[in-house]
């Protein structure tokens, strides 16, 4: 018979006079060295030093033993950001950063492998009641929104950090946002509907000598603030009342500009011009052409559509505060310039738009994303189904005999 020599060993007498017990176990191949690990374990008693080698040896026969490492979140958040950044794009990785911002101050010194599922329960409850963190409002709840969007990044992170056998489990996999914190800020949120056909009229009618008239009528016809911003002339085709949406200028912290191409392949699309808009743009480019003539040499020729008296292009946060100015003149009610793409989906969806015509026409893969985001019909657009369901029950209305 062969004796297995006992992996357990008895220490000597420490200075206190007791006896402890210690082993030396293989935990396996270290991912962030490629080096082989060992784990020592110290105990004072031999029943607790034969259940914790149990366990252990248990666990890395069915792989769900990782290498011991003191790799904080915030370390961790840090590599999985600068991974994700091969990835994604530039203003992305930025709201990324953002988004986990509000994670880092009360989980971010945390190791890795010691936070729990109570840690990030307990994160969650304070964010949504303290945890907004700068300006005037600082200490006040975040948005049901806010923390639903920070939780699932750190899914996403924690859920790296599994392949890379860094932790054994995803411990936010499972925490979410309570339903009755959704509900209470459905109740008391100010849902700000878009403007109905009624105020989209009013808003063109009330514009037509303004300057940006055509750049409006584009957000109108459906364009992204930030592809409106990012037309250049060279996408325009007056002649065949076409343009090409392929570049886009956008914001990253409402600090400097980013410019890029459309978010995503289904977003460079071709549209073609509505006479209104068509007419519009053929009046600014006659304009510029004459702004351009009285500067002469300090014109700026930067070959954007939306541009100032100057020549230099527009920002979004400029296109925005100058549309919310005209809301106000007007007497409208304020909306993000954003919801004019609502505007627009759900006056085509109600007029019977083709659902593969409505997504292409915003730049969406599929139409699911379309209507469920884009597509808001209010009460009177739902009056053509009253008119219809009077035919259901075959009789005379009531007070109409």
């Amino acid at each position: 018979m062969i004796f297995l020599p006992d992996p357990i060993k008895r220490l000597p007498l420490n200075s206190k006079g007791k006896v402890r017990y210690q082993f030396v176990v293989d935990v396996g191949v270290d991912p962030e060295t490629g080096k082989r690990k060992q784990l020592r374990r110290t105990f004072d008693s031999l029943k607790e030093a034969k259940a914790e080698y149990a366990n252990i040896t248990n666990r890395r026969h069915d792989g769900s033993l990782v290498p011991p490492n003191k790799i904080t979140v915030n370390e961790w958040l840090d590599r999985w950001l600068s991974m994700k950044a091969e990835d994604l794009e530039e203003t992305t990785i930025y709201n990324y950063r953002i988004t986990l911002d509000r994670v880092r101050g009360r989980l971010g010194n945390i190791r890795l492998q010691d936070l729990t599922e109570e840690h990030v329960e307990e994160w969650r409850d304070w964010a949504l009641a303290h945890g907004r963190m700068r300006g005037k409002r600082a200490g006040t709840p975040l948005s049901v929104t806010s923390v639903d969007m920070s939780l699932a990044r750190l899914k996403e992170a924690l859920g790296r950090a599994v392949t890379r056998r860094l932790v054994y489990v995803n411990v936010a996999a499972y925490v979410t946002i309570p339903r009755r914190a959704r509900k209470e800020e459905r109740r008391t949120k100010e849902e700000v509907p878009p403007w109905n056909v009624q105020e989209v009229q009013k808003f063109i009618h009330g514009i037509r000598g303004e300057r940006l008239y055509a750049a409006l009528l584009l957000s109108l016809m459906g364009l992204r603030p930030a592809e409106v911003c990012g037309l250049r002339w060279e996408d325009v085709d007056l002649e065949n009342a076409t343009i090409v949406i392929a570049n886009t200028r956008t914001m990253m912290g409402n600090r400097y500009v980013v410019e890029k191409d459309t978010k995503s392949l289904a977003g460079e699309r071709d549209l073609p011009l509505p006479a209104l808009v068509l007419g519009a743009l053929r009046a600014f480019r006659a304009l510029q052409a004459e702004e351009r003539l009285a500067l002469g040499e300090a014109y700026t020729v930067s070959g954007y559509v939306l541009v100032h008296e100057a020549g230099d292009a527009f920002t979004i946060k400029q296109l925005r505060r100058r549309a919310y100015r005209l809301m106000e003149l007007l007497g409208l009610r304020r909306v993000r310039l954003y919801d004019a793409r609502s505007s627009c989906f759900t006056f085509l969806a109600n007029n019977g738009v083709p659902d593969h015509i409505l997504a292409r026409w915003a730049g969406h893969t599929n139409v699911k994303t379309t209507k469920r985001w884009y597509v808001k019909p209010d009460v009177e657009d739902l009056r053509g189904a009253a008119t219809t369901w009077d035919g259901l029950h075959g009789g005379v209305a009531e007070g109409q005999e």
